[in-house]
């Protein structure tokens, strides 16, 4: 078997479900826009020094650090030119590293500091994204849509879940909650969950990374999530026997029966403490158990990454062939939250095709 190289996986025709807005803009751009609003407390104006105090701070160890830099990208995205300025250039990099297509997501309440309204910050992003997919010859490299994103220690996420239904058929695809998982359990946020149920909305939460299996549990059983962001505990639910046979308790079994799908993003999970390495991330285990398990990035920037970045570490790690990375990136497509028709249409369309060429190559 030929293993994919890191160029060869740059080509394949991805997709990315766990991807955060703020977590994944250009220095130079931070830069811009800083001097541009007039936001004065970046830890360097130097590209090089910039990018490498984001990757010193989110390696760190201390989550505390991993948030201040949310504060400098968060910082300087609260005007409408930063905000299409950012989700254009998204939309471009994430083309460039051969992405076909992405739910980016971004917390909507967290862009209104500079006079903005929830529907001027979710117009910009979606304008961004619009402008950033189209190629040079005005056709589209990438189909972006975007989840809107609740914090959950704020209360404010029936809005945003109603901003999330006002505007589903012109991008908005679906919702979510982020933030410190412990001691804000989804449940606060029933009222949100309820509505979308009731509106045939989809949502994802993020459930099961720095808190247990009861953050899963919640977010499924009580919440009714279409999908888990993260979701790496679950391994606190299966038992390995000293001949590697795996047992699976009840919620493992049924998150597995059911197809739920993990936003699963190894760098950042080590980051976070989630993991101890790439080689014993969960993902490698859940792979063999065959969960509805997907790659993705969760912030770029943070981590110094991309999907092609995040599927050439499981190479190394695993030695996934060409089937394991096309297996990753169906179950993506299959999880996205776009018509079954247009789902499909991807993936026979694009996707397989894509892979059959590169495997024919290799």
């Amino acid at each position: 078997m030929n293993t994919p190289t890191r160029e060869q996986i740059r080509q394949a025709p991805k997709v990315l479900l766990h991807d955060h807005l703020d977590g994944g803009l250009r220095t130079e751009t931070i830069i811009d826009l800083a001097r541009d609003t007039g936001y004065g407390r970046l830890p360097s104006t130097d590209p090089a020094n910039l990018a490498a105090w984001f990757q010193e701070a989110s390696d760190s160890g201390s989550l505390e650090r991993y948030l201040e830099t949310f504060d400098h990208t968060v910082g300087v995205m609260q005007t409408r030119e930063a905000l299409v300025r950012v989700a254009a250039e998204c939309a471009e990099d994430l083309a460039d590293d051969g992405v076909v297509y992405a739910e980016v997501r971004y917390a909507p309440e967290q862009h209104t500091s500079g006079g903005l309204s929830l529907d001027e910050v979710v117009e910009a992003v979606i304008e961004g994204f619009r402008i950033g997919s189209l190629g040079p010859d005005g056709t589209p490299r990438i189909r972006v849509g975007t989840l809107l994103t609740a914090m959950r220690h704020q209360a404010r996420s029936m809005e945003i879940a109603e901003l999330a239904v006002r505007y589903r058929d012109v991008g908005v695809v679906g919702f979510d909650i982020a933030g410190a998982e412990a001691g804000h359990p989804p449940t606060r946020h029933l009222d949100a969950f309820e509505y979308l149920q009731r509106e045939n909305a989809h949502f994802t939460i993020h459930a099961g990374e720095a808190f247990g299996l009861p953050s899963i549990w919640q977010a499924i059983q009580w919440c009714g999530a279409d999908r888990l962001g993260h979701g790496v505990r679950i391994i606190d639910d299966i038992t390995l026997s000293d001949d590697g046979e795996a047992k699976l308790g009840r919620l493992a079994a049924y998150v597995r029966d059911k197809r739920i799908p993990l936003e699963m993003c190894p760098t950042s999970n080590l980051q976070t403490g989630a993991a101890p390495s790439i080689e014993e991330h969960p993902i490698g285990l859940l792979r063999r158990l065959h969960f509805r398990v997907t790659v993705n990035t969760d912030n770029r920037l943070m981590s110094a990454t991309s999907v092609t970045g995040e599927f050439a570490k499981l190479v190394d790690a695993f030695g996934y062939g060409w089937d394991d990375l096309q297996w990753f990136t169906v179950n993506a497509m299959k999880s996205a939250f776009i018509p079954f028709d247009e789902r499909l249409a991807l993936i026979n369309g694009v996707i397989k095709p894509g892979f059959a060429q590169l495997k024919w190559h290799a």
